[in-house]
């Protein structure tokens, strides 16, 4: 009866994954002459998981910084372009609310763009306009890493000075970022920079994948204080799939770990400020560089392995007590009001 009810609930529900390491998987793949990589690896998960939208992040590899990021960026986007060419029934850029209400109803994939970090762009502001021209809707200013806009929060100790928060150039990204009608994301910023975007940004801003830092104290978890600033801003925060960021003991940590993290943030801001940014980046490291295989990255893992376990999600949500309306903003509506409020047509 549970089962036939979070089938029912997949199926209803328009969701959306506001994470995903995608194309740095694809490019890397069709480097090594593979081709229809969404359709054959990845699809089938979707499908099965009832997913409809994916945000697909663009990340450069420290190796490629500074001088190859830009191009680095432009070979993603053009794989995404070689991989819709190949399956034009199965998959889709979306760019605006438009394109996300033809991928529903065509029965595709939509696939959005995201920055995971800055680098890209140098401090070079007119490349903004190039990037949002060529599909990209989101904005994370910066990685585990300093950029020409800001400070990242690092995973891992590092040798620094004195950390900052935006500069000039950042500031000036936010603002014409969200001309455009484009979304901020704060996920990878440090406390700092969080502060600054919270004072600048006038529209709703995301954390696409972050968990809550009072049940897994990493850096790259949110406190009470942001997700309460997340919130007031009419924001939403992705749940995160790494153990490292869902359970204190990560040897241990498992769905029933993700799931608290829901409760604490729905007690704490409400069920409107919750959605699925699951960074999923087990398959990930099988093409894996020297940069991961010397972080606390590497010996993470996923307490959910791939949107096929998504039914195990939802079975968790409906005993915990959510109803069907609840788990359907958590699925896809919270992120799909935001992604309305804030795109241009």
């Amino acid at each position: 009866m549970m089962n036939q009810c979070v089938k029912k609930i997949q199926r209803d529900s328009i969701i959306v994954d506001a994470h995903i390491d995608l194309l740095y998987d694809v490019e890397m793949q069709r480097r090594k002459g593979n081709t229809k990589i969404i359709e054959t690896q990845y699809l089938p998960q979707f499908v099965e998981g009832g997913v409809n939208l994916v945000v697909s992040s663009i990340y450069i590899n420290d190796m490629f910084i500074p001088e190859m990021a830009l191009r680095k960026a432009l070979n993603q986007i053009s794989a995404l372009h070689s991989e819709i060419d190949e399956s034009p029934d199965k998959i889709m850029l979306c760019k605006d609310f438009e394109d996300i209400d033809r991928v529903i109803e065509e029965g595709k994939i939509g696939i959005m763009l995201s920055f995971e970090g800055v680098a890209p762009l140098y401090n070079d502001l007119s490349l903004l306009r190039v990037f949002y021209e060529l599909g990209v809707r989101f904005v994370g200013l910066t990685w585990s890493r300093r950029n020409f806009a800001a400070d990242g929060c690092k995973s891992l100790e590092v040798r620094e000075g004195t950390r900052g928060g935006l500069t000039e150039f950042g500031i000036k990204l936010v603002e014409a970022s969200e001309a455009l009608g484009i979304i901020i994301d704060v996920s990878h910023m440090n406390d700092e920079g969080f502060s600054d975007i919270i004072k600048i940004s006038q529209k709703p801003i995301i954390a696409s994948h972050s968990n809550t830092k009072a049940l897994a104290k990493h850096p790259r978890n949110l406190t009470d204080e942001q997700i309460k600033s997340i919130a007031s801003k009419g924001g939403v925060i992705g749940m995160n799939v790494a153990s490292l960021f869902v359970a204190e003991d990560s040897k241990n940590a498992s769905i029933k770990h993700l799931l608290e993290h829901v409760d604490y943030i729905v007690n704490l801001v409400g069920v409107q400020h919750v959605g699925l940014g699951f960074d999923f980046c087990d398959r990930l490291f099988e093409n894996v560089s020297v940069e991961f295989e010397t972080s606390s990255s590497r010996s993470a893992f996923d307490v959910m392995k791939s949107h096929v376990e998504l039914d195990q999600f939802i079975d968790g949500l409906l005993k915990k007590g959510y109803s069907e309306a609840d788990i359907e903003l958590i699925l896809g509506k919270n992120f799909l009001r935001i992604y309305k409020q804030v795109f241009r047509g």
